[in-house]
């Protein structure tokens, strides 16, 4: 296990009736910018618990942050807060309000021009906006980590970036805000929170038995989850509690202390996503099957202890087990009814280069655990996945 610092801040408050303690959380003099997407917000009744626990406090409310999130879009936020002189920001919604906020959050007093903050991952910033969330969509872990993701419709980028100053003071869990999801949102949560355990966990073996047992809860959490949540009914409390909870724990930095991580099956996704729209948590089912074929002498010893530990496959020869691994992941995703090969979004080989293109316009060309994966590699990957 190799050295490291573990630093979350975020409080989390979690269960049934818990916007009302919004009240507590946020000082009676601040005043507040409410964020959040489209019309389900307020149609699920969430926008209005909102304001009511805010009370008698001053707040404004910016709506229309997109399921990819825009740098045009959310510089408008930040022209709102700065003209109200906010001095706290509200998300309500999923990753993508979360994320958002989190740029907003770093770019009202940032100093220079704020796409800054994107193309240097974070660095620049010194301060940022105090902020909270109110989850509805469990996904992205955003409630929990330091982590956003921002496109740019003007150049077509992509880009993420972490500081320690965007983690959230609080997040607010209600499960019951899951109930009025539609099946699609909720099965790519499921589908998102797998691959982000994974990013951690199906690495290399590294004596790391507390991360490596804590992933593969999860994971046996997930695959449970995911056999249920399709035929389950919407307004199963427990179910919706259980993928809440695994969504935030997926990502909130503590079974990736430690260890080393991969994430190039997100910066493969995130290409796939500015370039032909696909939903962020499909283009990962997509790249990570293709990713395990393509890379599986290097993830041989946790391809095997995932089999084994998470999935109980412990006869045959060691690549039998490993077949049946992936071809088991691969039924997870379309369990969800979400496709695993690029031909199902029209597709194909002549797609695969403007991916590798924008790969390499962002200097993605040394990805994975052992940052070994070349553009070539990526390719191979993208054309396993066709």
């Amino acid at each position: 296990m190799d050295n490291f610092e573990f630093y979350n801040p975020t409080k989390i408050l979690f269960g049934k009736g818990m916007i009302a303690r919004l009240d507590e959380q946020i000082d009676q003099q601040a005043r507040v910018l409410v964020l959040y997407g489209g019309a389900s917000a307020e149609k699920s009744g969430t926008l209005g618990e909102v304001r009511k626990a805010l009370g008698q406090r001053t707040f404004c409310e910016f709506g229309g942050i997109e399921a990819n999130p825009t740098y045009e879009t959310l510089m408008k936020a930040v022209e709102v807060a700065r003209k109200e002189k906010v001095n706290f920001l509200l998300a309500v919604g999923g990753g993508s309000v979360m994320d958002g906020t989190k740029f907003v959050a770093a770019a009202v007093p940032y100093q220079g021009e704020p796409w800054e903050i994107l193309l240097k991952q974070g660095e620049t910033v010194q301060q940022a906006l105090p902020l909270g969330t109110v989850v509805t969509l469990p996904a992205t872990g955003s409630e929990m980590n330091s982590i956003a993701v921002i496109s740019r419709k003007e150049t077509g980028d992509k880009l993420a970036f972490s500081n320690p100053h965007v983690f959230p003071v609080f997040s607010i869990l209600d499960p019951t805000r899951t109930f009025s999801l539609p099946p699609r949102q909720v099965a790519n949560g499921v589908a998102d929170s797998f691959v982000h355990v994974m990013e951690a966990y199906m690495t290399l073996p590294q004596d790391a038995m507390v991360q490596d047992r804590y992933a593969e809860g999860l994971l046996l959490s997930l695959h449970e989850i995911g056999q249920r949540i399709t035929s389950a009914p919407a307004d199963d409390y427990d179910l919706r509690a259980n993928l809440m909870w695994v969504a935030t724990q997926a990502l909130n930095g503590l079974i990736g202390a430690g260890v080393k991580q991969d994430w190039a099956t997100h910066a493969i996704g995130h290409e796939l996503t500015a370039k032909y729209g696909i939903d962020h948590a499909r283009t990962l089912a997509i790249v990570f099957p293709a990713m395990l074929k393509e890379r599986r002498e290097q993830k041989r010893a946790k391809l095997l202890q995932y089999a084994a530990r998470v999935l109980g496959l412990t006869e045959g020869t060691e690549d039998e087990r490993i077949d049946a691994a992936i071809a088991r992941i691969e039924a997870f995703f379309e369990g969800l009814e979400i496709p695993v090969r690029l031909s199902a979004y029209d597709i194909d080989r002549a797609g695969i280069d403007p991916i590798i293109a924008q790969l390499e316009e962002h200097g993605m060309t040394t990805l994975g655990e052992h940052q070994d994966i070349t553009s070539e590699i990526s390719r191979k990957v993208l054309e396993r996945s066709l």
